[in-house]
């Protein structure tokens, strides 16, 4: 089987997202800053039977992600899903009349330098394969600019286009690129927005692959 690749995995959506990639019988490689919640997360992921291993890299340091990559592709087989949700830093978020030019120096590695170096990492092994789902998860700010959270804004919209410009340019090769935009917080009880429930509208994005934007829930206001 394939390898499911999680940049951002945390305890919340990445845990619930790598359980049901998992399930489905793809191997998972956990991929974040943090080497001690990565462990616990693996060790997690052991206990229901899946495979998965702990990469460490930081989406800032594009050269510890290609490596994170190149190493989860060689211990775990061909990467086919790509799943890039970190989270942005609170620093990322100032309003807009606050926010100077180097301000957007993170945001942008973050939003667009980051999905950009592992998209290049991993395209040569989806196409081999030939096939690949690469998976995009902004908040609502990717389609809606928020004044009071500038930086984020900015850089989502960035990787928004990135995004949709892939899921054109790739459609032809069997490569789907797709964005699930969750308009509010992520909650155990949440009815549409829960990490269960979100793990499975990716799941359902990378098997139907129908359509790039997606909604959690719908976007008010």
């Amino acid at each position: 089987m394939t390898t499911f690749a999680l940049i951002g995995a945390g305890p919340g959506l990445g845990l619930a997202t790598a359980r049901r990639f998992g399930a489905a019988g793809h191997t998972v490689a956990l991929i974040s800053r943090n080497a001690e919640k990565l462990d616990g997360l693996t060790a997690e992921l052991a206990r229901d039977n899946i495979q998965a291993r702990a990469f460490t890299a930081d989406v800032l340091d594009t050269e510890s992600l290609t490596a994170a990559l190149y190493a989860a592709a060689a211990a775990l087989g061909a990467i086919e899903i790509l799943q890039y949700s970190p989270v942005p830093r609170a620093d990322f978020m100032k309003p807009v009349l606050d926010t100077h030019a180097a301000d957007l120096d993170a945001p942008l590695s973050f939003s667009v330098k980051g999905p950009l170096t592992c998209v290049n990492t991993v395209l040569p092994g989806m196409r081999e394969l030939g096939r690949g789902t690469l998976l995009f998860v902004n908040g609502s700010s990717a389609v809606r600019p928020n004044p009071n959270v500038a930086g984020t804004s900015i850089a989502f919209a960035a990787e928004s286009a990135y995004a949709a410009m892939l899921h054109e340019a790739l459609a032809p090769q069997n490569i789907h690129a797709a964005q699930l935009i969750i308009p509010g917080a992520i909650h155990p009880d949440a009815e549409h927005s829960s990490p269960e429930v979100l793990a499975q509208r990716l799941y359902a994005l990378h098997t139907e692959r129908n359509g790039f934007r997606h909604y959690a829930e719908p976007l008010f206001g």
